[in-house]
């Protein structure tokens, strides 16, 4: 018989070496499957599937390692389940930041949700922080876990079930707050009846948060590829973008509002632009976009009735049906230039 541990002890020595090549290699994954769910889009949604299976095996780790030592007579080292942990959060966080790195509005509240994900996934590859200040924390540690699965689910319903963004968003975040409960419940004294009273207080406020700040959670599977405010629309082509135009133009000519948004093969989702001036929601406007086209699927909507007083700053929010950003098109409405009256002379 082969000697199992002998190889299982050169695995752990490789990895122990070598710690960044898992993380480069759940990048690269996530890399390849962002370009596939635009050009192969069944290759990409076995990928996501083999990333959702490993999670299944994170969250029956005890009972799995249990029924393998019964069947095999054999126990596994824990050393290499803490690698193999790791390992898949390494992949987990490192597969899904392509997606969010190119979907986030960096000048939105959309930057601190791909932040996070970027320092949890740094903090995976670096075996310090990971094993001596993450792990002994355990509610920090499953914290971690909870967010790297949201992502993860957020970036592969789509793919999988062709499931809308806002469909996932809603699964994703009850499975998140679900799987919150057991890090809440080892950092509460639940000896206590104001502990058990206190748990499921702490895990409707999590899921509120989370549905009130979902505009903070970029679209994974949604990006705008061509966008413009422009004057002009021929054969669903639009003209010069423009930043700004005066009163008068706005009045005669009317804005095109030009978005052409990526979407997986078979998905069909609702969008809205909203046009808002100063902050204040002027308009809303709905359309159905088609997933498939690599080009991205184009969708306009022309706005000719304005307020009375169109001047100041506006925005043309491009928002999923659950109100999550996909992007903001911005420009500015300026006072007419008035002409000097014309003095007489004596």
């Amino acid at each position: 018989m082969p000697n199992w541990n002998l190889h299982i002890q050169r695995v752990l020595e490789l990895m122990k070496r070598y710690p960044g090549l898992i993380a480069a290699f759940g990048f690269c994954s996530g890399v390849g499957s962002f370009i596939l769910v635009d050009r192969q889009q069944g290759m990409a949604r076995w990928i996501a599937v083999i990333l959702l299976v490993s999670w299944v095996w994170l969250m029956l780790e005890n009972s799995l390692t249990q029924l393998f030592s019964r069947v095999f007579k054999r126990e596994i080292p824990p050393p290499l389940l803490r690698y193999a942990t790791q390992m898949i959060h390494q992949e987990s966080l490192f597969f899904v930041l392509p997606f969010f790195f190119i979907t986030t509005t960096w000048n939105s509240g959309q930057l601190v949700f791909t932040g996070l994900l970027g320092v949890c996934a740094l903090i995976t590859i670096t075996d310090p922080l990971y094993y001596k200040w993450l792990a002994p924390r355990r509610w920090l540690f499953l914290a971690l876990h909870t967010l790297a699965l949201f992502a993860a689910m957020l970036t592969a319903l789509p793919v999988i079930l062709n499931l809308t963004t806002a469909q996932s968003y809603k699964l994703a975040l009850g499975t998140a707050v679900l799987l919150s409960i057991p890090s809440l419940a080892v950092s509460l004294p639940l000896k206590t009846w104001r502990g058990w009273l206190v748990l499921p207080l702490i895990v409707l406020a999590l899921g509120g948060s989370g549905w009130l700040l979902r505009s903070w959670v970029p679209p994974a599977t949604l990006w705008m590829t061509e966008v413009a405010v422009t004057t002009q629309l021929q054969d669903r082509t639009p003209g010069e973008s423009i930043e700004q135009i005066s009163v008068s133009e706005l009045r005669s000519r009317g804005l095109y509002a030009y978005t052409s948004i990526n979407a997986p093969r078979g998905l069909n989702e609702r969008i809205y632009h909203v046009w808002q001036l100063n902050g204040q929601e002027v308009d809303r406007i709905a359309l159905d976009i088609h997933g498939g086209r690599k080009e991205g699927y184009r969708a306009w909507t022309h706005k000719q009735n304005f307020p009375p007083d169109p001047v100041g700053r506006w925005q043309v929010r491009v928002l999923t049906e659950d109100g999550q950003m996909i992007g903001v098109l911005r420009f500015r409405v300026n006072p007419d230039q008035s002409v000097p009256a014309v003095v007489p002379s004596n």
